[in-house]
């Protein structure tokens, strides 16, 4: 059972977060807050942040380089007889430079006992003021979330897209269809256009490739020395392509990402509509013989049907469904 700690200052009602210490009460109450929705990385989150409250003045420093940190110290807490008993996060989000400014306003959390008072309203309000015109301002909340969407909607945030997303566990071990012969390369870097166009047909719906990735020609033609680094810290991200045999039009994508001592590869399905179901299935069948024994996840749009029937058909499990909202300036 995890309970509110105390934090050193004892006054009520909104303040900024203190980093110095802040971080374990938050760790608490982030951990009852979202205990019914919370995954794999939101627990490593947790972990993460109390093992940094134990440096004490020294977690200042880190708040240059650690997102994590620098995400908590530009947002704000409620404080109830001296309990921290609600949190927003505000994040610069992590885009390609010739895009437009952005933030993220995340863990958005108030403690079961003191909800319905107007507390987490206070909070984004004052996360809202705090951006001010510096930027967009996005942020994720769960489709089944009613409370919560009802108010963002109430601060001018608009809907961008559904998302699901969906892990097959590296215990799986349901026996895989037959293979189908149809014929799988990898893109060279010069297809990258056709690649783009066909990001641009098939996420016609939706908030671009997924969250935090909006549909721009930088995640299908990545400047040279982005490539060089990502190889240099060990990061693989392979394109592979289904062209059509009549006229060679490039038809379906799948992106395999894996990070250095990762042990989940991260997948991203692009498909013509018109041959969603053969060539859709084609790339997940083959990801999944591949990376056999590895856990496998990927984000997708919700209103993809054919996608997810897949998904469930190759042991494919729903995470959580969330929807992407953009405030509307």
């Amino acid at each position: 059972m995890v309970t509110l700690t105390a934090t050193a200052s004892a006054t009520s009602g909104l303040r900024p977060v203190n980093l110095k210490t802040d971080l374990a009460p938050l760790a608490d109450l982030m951990e009852i807050a979202f205990a019914d929705s919370m995954d794999s990385g939101g627990r490593a989150a947790i972990r993460e942040m109390r093992a940094l409250s134990r440096f004490g003045s020294g977690v200042n420093l880190l708040s240059g380089v650690n997102d994590l940190v620098l995400g908590i110290g530009l947002g704000y807490v409620w404080v109830e007889d001296g309990k921290l008993i609600g949190n927003v996060s505000i994040y610069p989000s992590n885009l390609p430079s010739h895009l437009p400014r952005s933030w993220v306003i995340a863990n958005v959390a108030v403690h079961p006992d003191f909800r319905g008072r107007g507390i987490a309203r206070n909070l984004m309000e004052a996360s809202l003021e705090a951006i001010g015109k510096r930027g967009d301002i996005l942020l994720q909340v769960e489709e089944r979330n009613d409370i919560a969407r009802h108010l963002y909607d109430s601060l001018d945030f608009r809907d961008e897209g559904t998302f699901t997303i969906w892990k097959r566990p590296a215990s799986t071990r349901k026996p895989l269809p037959s293979e189908q012969q149809i014929y799988i390369t990898r893109r060279t870097r010069s297809e990258w256009k056709e690649e783009f166009a066909l990001a641009q047909r098939s996420r016609a719906i939706g908030n671009g490739i997924g969250w935090l990735r909006p549909m721009d020609a930088y995640y299908f033609h990545k400047p040279l020395l982005k490539a060089l680094l990502d190889v240099l810290s060990l990061r693989s991200d392979e394109r592979l392509i289904i062209r059509s045999q009549k006229d060679r039009n490039l038809l379906a994508s799948l992106w395999v990402e894996r990070a250095f001592g990762s042990t989940t590869t991260q997948l991203t399905l692009l498909v013509d509509e018109d041959y969603a179901a053969l060539y859709g299935e084609a790339m997940l069948h083959l990801a999944c013989r591949r990376f056999d024994g590895e856990t496998l996840t990927i984000e997708h749009p919700t209103f993809d049907a054919i996608t997810s029937f897949l998904l469930q058909k190759l042991s494919f499990q729903p995470q959580r469904t969330l929807v992407h909202m953009r405030h509307k300036a």
